[in-house]
């Protein structure tokens, strides 16, 4: 995942699950979901497929940012960044953020 300061020297204001008090407290994903909207905050995963199913669920939340996994965080956090850009608000968005694949040979 993206780490915090990195998004963070991106500009944007990032809190990960340990700042909100549940990490390693075996939270479901819809939980998660409801306390990020509660927060007024969206939330970034790499757990495309059950958030995506949520998002089709529920759609008022606060944004769901979903990634394929990428070891390279700055690029990760970049290619992050550029989608956000692309949209005028995150509310009820369910956003994909895909790793590029290899290069045609």
């Amino acid at each position: 995942m993206a780490q915090p300061p990195t998004m963070r020297r991106l500009g944007h204001d990032v809190v990960d699950t340990e700042h909100l008090g549940l990490a390693n407290r075996g939270v479901s994903d819809s939980e998660m979901l409801v306390a990020a909207t509660d927060a007024g905050r969206a939330v970034l995963t790499l757990d495309r497929g059950d958030c995506y199913r949520l998002h089709r669920a529920r759609d008022d939340h606060a944004g769901i940012i979903a990634c394929t996994q990428d070891v390279n965080w700055t690029s990760m956090a970049t290619r992050i960044d550029a989608a956000l850009a692309s949209v005028e608000h995150l509310r009820g968005q369910y956003i994909r953020v895909l790793r590029p694949g290899p290069a045609p040979s």
